[in-house]
């Protein structure tokens, strides 16, 4: 294997594992705030990773992705917290807010990420190698934030849609969602996802992330 490629491998590795699980583990966070505690109970709400990785999703499925994009797009998912509407205290808002934790789980981490990366220019590291990670957490957050952010079931936009929708139109959306990751995934592989949603929701996030850390840059 090209070391280039390894080393690469290395710096997306505690990124992309970091960004998939507490992404689910927000969910069931925020979930157990609001009245359901079934993710609690199984141990889902856990800042480990090995509770939430999935071998296919977590691991191979970002590394095929890899090669068949030439690096220009890597997507994964964790083993989804399992979490019962019905036990919210308000199923239709509380499903809006359980929805809407995992991709604000990925805007607070790509901040992280960017604090380090300002961290790491103020303390005089530049080792490649920490600087790369640090970039690629801020990166990884903002593309799995928007793109769970995508309105359509059965991704966190789409729940987000369907709490927001009148009732007999959120039944029909919901009815999209056995079939919903796969049009996300012709989508994405077409490059209309990416053009039309991704690239410009990424950029704004990358505007809003430099204009919070701008301050702290400042102060430092």
């Amino acid at each position: 294997m090209d070391s280039s490629l390894i080393q690469t491998i290395a710096v997306y590795a505690l990124p992309v594992i970091f960004a998939i699980t507490l992404h689910e583990a927000a969910h069931g966070y925020v979930a157990r705030l609001l009245g359901d505690n079934t993710a609690y109970a199984l141990g889902r709400v856990s800042f480990n990773p090995m509770r939430h990785i999935d071998p296919l999703g977590t691991i191979a499925i970002p590394l095929i992705l890899y090669f068949a994009t030439s690096g220009a797009f890597m997507f994964g998912y964790a083993k989804p917290v399992p979490v019962s509407f019905g036990n919210l205290r308000n199923p239709r808002w509380g499903s809006l807010w359980v929805a809407l934790a995992g991709p604000a789980c990925n805007f607070i981490q790509a901040l992280i990420w960017g604090v380090v990366g300002v961290g790491l220019a103020v303390g005089g590291v530049d080792e490649p190698f920490f600087t790369r990670m640090a970039a690629a957490g801020v990166g990884v957050n903002l593309v799995l934030g928007v793109l769970n952010l995508f309105p359509l079931p059965p991704l966190d936009g789409g729940r987000v849609l369907v709490a927001l929708l009148p009732p007999r139109q959120a039944i029909a959306l919901s009815r999209i969602e056995p079939y919903g990751f796969l049009i996300v995934m012709v989508l994405v592989m077409t490059g209309i996802l990416t053009r039309y949603w991704l690239s410009p929701l990424v950029t704004l996030g990358y505007g809003a992330v430099t204009a919070i850390l701008t301050p702290l840059v400042s102060l430092l």
